[in-house]
């Protein structure tokens, strides 16, 4: 097991997201991490304002791993930026960075595989597979993801600043 996975089983928010500052991360004052997670390579990870990154996660950001304002990222999320290639002749490892947009909302136990592009307002669907880039504004939902909807093209929330709660869990 990593440090990065046990620090990630820490009950204290300020450790948590400390050390993940510590390894390199990138994460705005006003997000919230909660207990659980393991990162994988923290000084290619950007978290943005008021984002929250839900319990269990696994955030590989060995391709580098960008993740807007406001977004929700659900309990146990898996993000990969980094694989084997399925038709290489000698397993050849490759890395592409996923991109989260602002106000994306992010299901429980959603996959998202290298190279995706989540775009702004979009939401994933719980349990669905993505494989490819999800246009602004869409609903998928699936496995593979395919679009289901349309979100509202006006979105003006803000998630709360970080909650006080997490500051023990």
């Amino acid at each position: 097991m990593s440090v990065l996975a046990l620090v990630g089983k820490v009950p204290n928010h300020a450790v948590r997201v400390g050390a993940l500052r510590f390894w390199g991360a990138n994460i705005h004052p006003d997000a919230t991490v909660y207990h659980g997670f393991e990162v994988r390579r923290a000084q290619r990870l950007q978290i943005g304002a008021r984002s929250s990154i839900g319990n269990g996660a696994i955030l590989d950001a060995r391709g580098g791993l960008t993740i807007g304002t406001d977004v929700n990222l659900s309990t146990a999320v898996h993000i990969w930026t980094a694989q084997h290639a399925w038709d290489s002749t000698d397993f050849a490892y490759t890395a592409a960075p996923v991109t989260i947009g602002d106000r994306a909302w992010i299901s429980t136990r959603v996959t998202i595989l290298p190279g995706c592009t989540i775009g702004e307002g979009a939401v994933v669907a719980a349990g669905a597979v993505v494989a490819g880039d999800v246009a602004a504004f869409s609903l998928v939902g699936g496995v593979p993801a395919k679009v289901l909807a349309q979100r509202p093209r006006d979105l003006s929330y803000k998630l709360p600043r970080r909650h006080a709660k997490t500051w023990w869990w």
